[in-house]
């Protein structure tokens, strides 16, 4: 079970807005680039984000080039989660390998500011705000227990291989 609030952003959020190029040299120290995640998009974003909060957008979130620090940076922000419309294949995979749950729903009815209640297994959002309820595509169960143990590495080093 998740819970926070959401952080609404536009359609077409690239790896570009999410970790600015100019910013590259920070690569090598990620707690120092997450204070700058989507800072392009919204100046005041990481400062205003609390642990357990929600990242929502519309369609194509995380076009562009493959950054997997742009899903570890949202991460370690303090985002919970990210909904989507849609999301770029590899943003999508990095996130689920670095443990940051991708949610695939209509966001049209998700406003800045909403307190949402996920169940990740049920595939279910609750918007504590305006009483709606919305479901998305539920995780299969390996992507779940790579998600319970914090990413793919970790899943790794103590399963040792996929268990399905």
């Amino acid at each position: 079970m998740l819970e926070g609030r959401v952080f609404k952003f536009g359609d077409n959020i690239s790896t570009d807005h999410i970790v600015p190029g100019r910013l590259a040299h920070l690569r090598s120290n990620l707690p120092e680039l997450a204070k700058h995640v989507l800072e392009d998009a919204d100046a005041t974003f990481a400062s205003r984000v609390n642990l357990g909060d929600f990242l929502v957008a519309g369609v194509n979130f995380g076009l562009g080039s493959s950054r997997e620090h742009a899903a570890m940076v949202i991460k370690m922000a303090g985002m919970s989660a990210v909904l989507a419309k849609s999301v770029a294949r590899i943003f999508f995979r990095n996130a689920i390998n670095l443990g940051l749950p991708v949610l695939i729903c209509d966001t049209d009815g998700i406003d800045d500011g909403d307190e949402l209640h996920i169940d990740l297994a049920a595939g279910t959002i609750r918007d504590i705000t305006n009483g709606s309820q919305l479901t998305f595509k539920k995780i299969p169960e390996i992507m779940l227990r790579i998600l319970d143990e914090g990413g793919l590495m970790p899943y790794i080093k103590k399963y040792g291989d996929f268990k399905l």
